[in-house]
């Protein structure tokens, strides 16, 4: 994917479901969230951990189908065997964008949410990815 389209596809988000959000500070679903947060994004954290609970003043849900708002992207902090999952529940969902983070590298997955008309943004993470290309706010 070209840097144009990553940058167009960070400035066109709004709100972004993370997957696999953590509730403790050390890791990096959390660290990730509270910067995307202080990006201005609207970032709803989803994971059965955080389900009913409140992170960072956000409401948590256990999976992506309790969300009752439109996501425009979910940003997946589960391991690369979930992104096959989780894409098929972003496109149930209607989310335009699947971004899996540094890591997870799920090709089976990128095909099905590109087929079905998903942006795909692999192996990055938008916490990089907005100060690296001049975003930051």
């Amino acid at each position: 994917m070209k840097e144009t389209d990553i940058a167009e596809i960070l400035k066109n988000t709004h709100t972004i479901a993370l997957v696999g959000a953590s509730d403790k500070p050390d890791r990096p679903s959390y660290r990730v969230m509270a910067y995307l947060l202080e990006q201005g994004y609207h970032v709803i954290p989803v994971s059965p951990k955080v389900a009913g609970k409140t992170l960072m003043g956000q409401q948590g849900y256990g999976s992506l189908a309790e969300v009752p708002e439109k996501i425009d992207m979910v940003d997946v902090f589960r391991n690369a065997e979930a992104a096959w999952e989780v894409a098929q529940e972003a496109i149930a969902v209607g989310a335009k964008t699947l971004w899996l983070q540094l890591g997870v590298i799920n090709d089976q997955a990128a095909v099905l949410a590109r087929d079905a008309g998903l942006n795909v943004v692999m192996d990055r993470c938008p916490a990089i990815e907005i100060p690296r290309l001049g975003l930051a706010k």
